[in-house]
């Protein structure tokens, strides 16, 4: 870990962070069921359309990707009644356990309630539910889907 300043942006303020990215999501949910890259370039390109519902933090020091979330439509099949959810959470393994995940987490959250929406959602293996939870996240749902996720959300105060 290092001592300098991690900063968290709107990836569309910080476009030159897009490959680093879209690689981390890839590898991390999307290339081990055989999606292409192509496939999260594209979902990545619409959240940095103006009018995008859909945002994309990067958290970064200086120039070296530090970690992402995002914040999409839906994220999980076995539930497309719930909207807007907390996506694609990924800190890079030098720069874990110092809190960045649980801020870019927490600011992804905090940038979907102030569309208006009443609640976030969230889900996760069920190995990151004390994290989730210390953060202030509510579990709502346990073993959903074939991943056995847990369904978590946060609301507006």
């Amino acid at each position: 870990m290092t001592d300098q300043t991690v900063v968290v942006r709107d990836l569309r303020d910080a476009p030159h962070f897009f490959d680093a990215v879209a690689d981390r999501i890839w590898r991390a949910w999307w290339e081990p069921h055989g999606f292409p890259l192509s496939h999260i370039t594209g979902l990545l390109q619409q959240s940095l359309a103006e009018e995008a519902e859909s945002l994309c933090l990067v958290a970064h020091v200086e120039d070296r990707f530090v970690g992402t979330a995002s914040v999409i439509a839906s994220d999980l099949e076995e539930r497309p009644d719930l909207t807007p959810w907390v996506a694609a959470v990924w800190v890079d393994p030098p720069f874990r356990g110092a809190g960045i995940g649980g801020d870019i987490v927490l600011k992804a959250a905090h940038a979907a309630l102030d569309t208006g929406a009443e609640a976030v959602h969230l889900c996760a293996l069920p190995g990151k539910r004390a994290f989730y939870e210390r953060l202030g996240w509510r579990l709502d749902e346990k073993d959903v889907g074939t991943d056995r996720l847990d369904v978590f959300s946060m609301r507006r105060a």
